[in-house]
């Protein structure tokens, strides 16, 4: 059995549709485009802890909440515990920590994009937290989003805080905390569009999806949820029909119209949700792989369903189901369309391609390494080129297209399970102690 869950999520997770998004921004998780970025000659192929750094800035505490940027601003959130911890390591693990009973300072941050000077730095709270965590997860790994006049934090067992780009609050709900499973704790990310921020709260109380008014706060509507705990960024997914909030569960994918009434529902997930669904080329792609489970799916489905979706035994597609992979889906990382082909990256350092309309397989399971212990933050891809990082913090740059080929590695030196950011010819990478710059031509 695995041990740990949130992190990929933690790090997966934001996927909004703000209107007015510069190509160079990237506002939540993954970007505007589900983790590709347009080409650039600036963007960096190689790289280390010199090689290529623009500059480096330190991040106290622990937090793998992925960084997000719009402008020259950097947002960052992390957790400081005013005690001594145990630090995280990489791998797969069980174990149970006990709640910390120590101060611990809610802190975020806007970093300046040019210098990586601390633009501020505001805390949110400083208390103990109300519930434990898996030591691999952090209290900061649910990632914040902008539409480039506030920025909201989301702490899933704290709340929602909102400010302006000058770090004046401007609005903050509270909400937890909540029992998770295992005690692994949170991880799911807030999401935008247009005047409302949603989130799901899935947990072992009691789930919900709820949306807020962003310029007030204000609740606009709350819904119950029949899930236990999962740690799946929801995904606002604007087709060519309507517009319809999906949320990926354990028990249910279910996806909802904008005022929170269920449009449709699919069953047949694995037991542990993490991957966030994405949409390319008109189609719906979502995945759930617990590495215990026999079944661990991916879909690709096309927009206008009703009602219960779910295949049959023995089915693979449907009327709405175009295709479908038994046992297709990694468990922390979200796969990634780049060009034509369906990428995913498993946990333990393998990776398939197959057709992104079709599902038809491109190439089965090629190992990228033997020497990581795990990759847990989502791929990227630029210049022809799919990245892949590892638990280690250490980047494997495939190539893309039809054959399968590790072009180099690339090292931190340190632990990272954040997914990077790609703005403006840089590649901006969170680890856990340093929030990196990386550009091309530049020395550190």
């Amino acid at each position: 059995m695995r041990c740990w869950q949130p992190v990929g999520v933690l790090l997966c997770a934001i996927v909004a549709a703000s209107p007015i998004v510069a190509a160079q921004d990237w506002p939540r998780f993954r970007g505007s485009e589900a983790g590709v970025a347009a080409d650039d000659p600036a963007l960096p192929e190689t790289w280390s802890t010199t090689e290529n750094v623009v500059w480096v800035r330190p991040i106290p505490g622990i937090g793998w909440s992925s960084p997000v940027v719009w402008g020259d601003h950097i947002f960052v959130s992390t957790v400081i515990n005013t005690a001594q911890q145990e630090p995280p390591k990489p791998g797969f693990y069980l174990g149970d920590w006990p709640a910390s009973t120590a101060p611990h300072r809610w802190m975020v941050y806007d970093i300046d994009f040019r210098t990586g000077d601390v633009r501020w730095e505001r805390e949110v709270s400083r208390a103990a937290p109300g519930r434990a965590k898996h030591l691999k997860n952090s209290y900061a790994s649910e990632t914040a989003v902008t539409d480039g006049e506030r920025v909201y934090f989301y702490f899933g067992n704290l709340g929602i805080f909102a400010f302006d780009f000058s770090g004046k609050p401007v609005w903050s709900v509270p909400i937890g905390p909540f029992k998770t499973r295992n005690n692994w704790g949170t991880g799911a990310s807030p999401v935008l569009h247009r005047d409302r921020l949603y989130i799901v709260n899935d947990n072992d109380e009691q789930s919900f999806v709820a949306a807020y008014d962003t310029r007030t706060g204000a609740r606009v509507w709350k819904v119950d949820r029949q899930e236990g705990t999962n740690w799946t960024t929801p995904f606002v997914w604007e087709n060519e029909l309507r517009t319809e909030l999906v949320t990926a569960g354990s028990d249910r994918v279910r996806s909802y119209d904008l005022s929170g009434t269920l449009l449709w529902e699919l069953s047949g997930m694995s037991t542990i949700s993490i991957p966030t669904p994405f949409a390319r080329h008109g189609l719906l792609y979502i995945s759930s792989g617990y590495v215990a489970d026999p079944l661990r799916p991916a879909y690709a489905i096309r927009p206008g369903a009703s009602g219960d979706i779910s295949l049959k035994p023995g089915e693979t597609s449907n009327e709405f189901i175009v295709w479908s992979l038994p046992t297709g889906a990694s468990y922390n990382p979200t796969p990634i369309v780049y060009g034509d082909q369906y990428y995913t990256l498993f946990d333990r350092g393998f990776f398939t391609s197959h057709d992104a309309r079709t599902g038809k397989e491109i190439y089965g399971r090629q190992r990228i390494t033997a020497e990581a212990s795990g990759f847990t933050a989502s791929p990227w891809a630029y210049n022809g080129k799919i990245f892949a990082m590892s638990e280690e913090g250490d980047t494997y740059v495939i190539q893309a297209g039809p054959g399968f080929k590790v072009l180099g590695k690339n090292s931190l030196n340190e632990m990272t399970l954040a997914t990077p950011a790609v703005s403006r010819g840089s590649l901006i990478v969170r680890t856990a102690s340093k929030l990196y710059r990386i550009s091309k031509g530049t020395t550190k």
